[in-house]
């Protein structure tokens, strides 16, 4: 079974490690660690274990030591550097009158490499910035494009329901999310609702989709036709939290019939005690 010590860092950017050494390391305490070149700083979250063995590829790397008072110290000033460095990568950008904006920066703990990220709405010929920034930092420099849902992430804030956002406590990738979501969820479409701080749909509209689906697929469609005891209407509306659907007859009239009506309709079929399946 292999262990995996997983660690925050700047950005809420997660990532796991293994611990050779036994490096003695508790929940919130921090750690310097490798990095693909050099060393960087997180803060651990919680320890996993998995049973799938350990892929090379994977390149899992491992944690050095405990966070020591000199090197919180660094940490601090590296912050204060990306408020800088950041500052001045946007004055070179508009200078420059390119197309990007500056989002954030991030200065990995070393202090070898300066990640510059940016939105933009299409591909930008950066090379010139970056060699006017690695003679300014004297270090590697590298640009990264991201969406508004890793913006949101990295520059973090609340969520309408009052807790952070969930892009940066624990999600780690974003899926698709599509307005038929909150259709089948009986939300009302006003952008201002069901759109979170990135102007993208909640990635909340997710997390109980499935449920919804499957209970959705116990009633008859919307827009099918369905018998009662009071006669044929069309199936308008889904309530499937009370467990109730809306038939509207002929005369406007709209009749709330239970979900637990509609199977015992069903188990009838086509006897003899006048009740009819319903209708495609």
């Amino acid at each position: 079974m292999s262990e995996y010590w997983v660690l925050e860092f700047r950005g809420a950017r997660y990532d796991k490690f293994f611990n050779p050494q036994r490096v003695p390391l508790r929940p919130s305490e921090f750690a310097v660690v490798q990095a693909e070149k050099g060393e960087d700083m997180g803060r651990l979250l919680r320890v996993i274990y998995s049973d799938r063995e350990y892929e090379k590829e994977e390149d899992v790397f491992n944690i050095l030591r405990p966070a020591a008072p000199e090197d919180l110290n660094q940490y601090k000033q590296n912050r204060e550097k990306e408020k800088q460095a950041l500052s001045e990568c946007r004055k070179l950008v508009e200078t420059r009158g390119l197309p990007m904006r500056m989002v954030d920066a991030e200065v990995q703990f070393d202090g070898s490499k300066t990640i510059f990220f940016f939105s933009a709405e299409k591909r930008v010929d950066f090379r010139e910035l970056v060699r006017e920034l690695a003679g300014l930092y004297k270090s590697r420099i590298e640009m990264r494009q991201i969406g508004a849902r890793e913006e949101a992430r990295r520059l973090g804030g609340y969520g309408r329901c009052g807790l952070k956002q969930c892009c940066t406590t624990f999600i780690k990738d974003f899926r698709p999310i599509s307005t038929q979501f909150a259709r089948d969820q009986g939300l009302a479409l006003n952008p201002q609702k069901i759109t979170g701080n990135c102007g993208r749909l909640l990635c909340c509209l997710l997390y109980e989709q499935e449920d919804y689906a499957r209970a959705i697929a116990q009633f008859p469609k919307v827009g099918s036709r369905f018998a009662t005891v009071r006669g044929e209407g069309e199936v308008v509306k889904l309530n499937v939290v009370k467990e109730f659907m809306s038939v509207k007859h002929s005369d406007g009239f709209e009749e709330k019939v239970s979900l637990h009506e509609f199977r015992k309709t069903k188990r009838c079929g086509d006897c003899d005690c006048g009740r009819k399946k319903e209708v495609s």
